[in-house]
């Protein structure tokens, strides 16, 4: 399996070049179905519509076939990170301050690996919540293996589409 830092490092000048910010690079599906999904989005709306997603696709699927970093055969997938979208880089967590999320760590803290509450924000390269439970918690930016938005009218509201226009139109597509 590829390795996703090696790829980010091919990627995110791609992504970058063409005016996106890139999200997170992830191989999966493992080796009877090797995928590699890239989420991208605009800087100034946090979304990509089809046409954002086919011009990433078609740039790195030039640049992946010639320097062709992952061995055999892969899908590409090119997508938004969506509503309840991974919080990937530490800029995430100061941005999306004041919505839900569900944060693990790497290793476990006071007996827990999942902490589930409202993103507080940033100090420093400390990741803050305040937990369900009441209690304000901060962790390494580092100790985080994973974290991700929950879905809530809060955030729906916050990221709703820039238009709305056709949404309501059925077209077909004839091969």
């Amino acid at each position: 399996m590829a390795d996703a830092g090696n790829l980010s490092r091919i990627i995110d000048p791609e992504v970058t070049a063409l005016g996106y910010d890139l999200v997170r690079v992830a191989m999966i599906g493992g080796t009877s179905d090797p995928t590699l999904q890239v989420m991208a989005e605009r800087p100034d709306t946090r979304q990509l519509d089809i046409a954002d997603c086919e011009r990433i696709s078609r740039r790195l699927s030039e640049v992946l076939d010639m320097c062709d970093p992952i061995e055999g055969s892969y899908r590409l997938e090119v997508s938004s990170p969506g509503i309840d979208r991974p919080l990937t880089r530490l800029r995430d967590y100061a941005d999306w301050a004041g919505h839900e999320a569900r944060v693990s760590l790497a290793e476990p803290r006071g007996g827990r690996k999942q902490f589930s509450g409202t993103l507080e924000g940033l100090d420093g390269e400390n990741v803050k919540i305040l937990g369900k439970d009441g209690q304000s918690y901060d962790f390494p930016f580092a100790a985080i293996a994973s974290a991700k938005l929950l879905l809530t009218d809060k955030l729906i509201n916050a990221t709703a589409p820039l238009s709305t226009e056709g949404a309501d139109q059925i077209e077909t597509v004839e091969e």
